[in-house]
């Protein structure tokens, strides 16, 4: 871990999560030795070479839950072991978009990178397998309230499951439940006046009650895991805190999987503790995106190419290292 006096407080580095995944990611920084060798200690725990399924997949075994979500925290670890090992300092925070709390969390040194590439590809195992294949699907709502997105998915609900489950900015929600309640909620969200509808390609319907076995399969799995306190604080998707011992850790993680992911919410908090600016560790730009959505006054980065990383750090690294 980065020593104290290299942490800047008003710095805070956040995690991208399932849909950030895209084939041909992190290729600019091919050439580095620290990006390879994280990928090369992952494919060793998972048994096939992970580096090269993100660069030629095919795309179709990238997008395979159980194989996008250590895609992603491999990504972001290695990302962050760049960032390290070039001076950047460590931030006063972190915060991870669901599959990204744990990539967070390895960073924060609570989690063993080896032992969270094996237990993310489980979780998303554990997610393909609660709910039967054709069965849930998640849709994004733009243009609404949050309140008339809950009220919108309590209407179609009808005895099945349909509810907000990515409170991702103002007027961007995802919704995730039965297939035939989440078209009800899509056409109730239509009829309320919805700028756009997107549908997601996922396999599996994230954050919402059909993931309560997936959930119950993941808390007597973390039950072998070791974990210990961040070492830099992490804010949670759950319920925007931060936890004080390992078993609020473990519960945050449980409950995160059937419950929504607060990021609005998280974002906000963060910019509460002081932070001037956030670092999106990890490929793509979703999280950054969502920022200057969410609060303006934050200085929004990424590292996923250099161009992003260069800049990201010529913003951050003098400031209160």
């Amino acid at each position: 871990m980065a020593d104290e006096r290299t942490r800047n407080a008003a710095l805070a580095f956040v995690f991208p999560g399932q849909g950030s995944q895209s084939l041909g990611m992190l290729s600019d920084w091919s050439g580095e030795r620290i990006l390879r060798d994280t990928f090369a200690e992952a494919g060793d725990v998972l048994g096939y070479d992970l580096w090269r399924l993100t660069q030629e997949g095919p795309q179709e075994d990238l997008d395979r839950t159980d194989r996008t979500q250590p895609a992603l925290l491999t990504a972001g670890v290695a990302l962050w072991r760049l960032w390290l090992e070039r001076g950047g300092p460590a931030p006063g925070v972190m915060a991870g978009h669901s599959l990204g709390e744990y990539t967070a969390l390895v960073c924060a040194g609570s989690l063993a990178f080896g032992e969270a590439v094996q237990l993310v590809a489980d979780r998303g195992r554990y997610m393909q397998e609660a709910v039967a294949e054709g069965e849930g699907s998640m849709a994004a709502i733009l243009g609404l309230d949050d309140d008339v997105v809950r009220q919108v998915c309590a209407d179609a609900a009808d005895g099945q499951v349909a509810a907000p489950v990515n409170f991702n900015a103002p007027g961007q929600v995802v919704i995730a439940g039965h297939r035939a309640a989440v078209e009800r909620a899509v056409e109730g969200a239509r009829q309320a006046g919805a700028k756009k509808v997107v549908p997601l390609a996922v396999s599996a319907p994230s954050h919402c009650e059909l993931m309560r076995p997936a959930a119950e399969r993941l808390a007597a799995r973390l039950g072998g895991v070791e974990v210990a306190v961040p070492s830099i604080p992490v804010v949670h998707n759950v319920d925007v805190g931060v936890c004080p011992d390992t078993g609020c850790v473990r519960d945050c993680l449980v409950e995160q999987l059937a419950n929504p992911v607060r990021w609005s919410e998280t974002v906000l908090s963060l910019a509460e503790r002081g932070i001037s600016h956030l670092v999106e560790c990890g490929p793509g730009k979703v999280l950054s995106g969502l920022t200057r959505r969410i609060d303006r006054k934050l200085q929004a980065g990424h590292l996923g190419d250099p161009a992003g990383f260069d800049k990201a750090f010529q913003e951050v690294a003098g400031d209160g290292a």
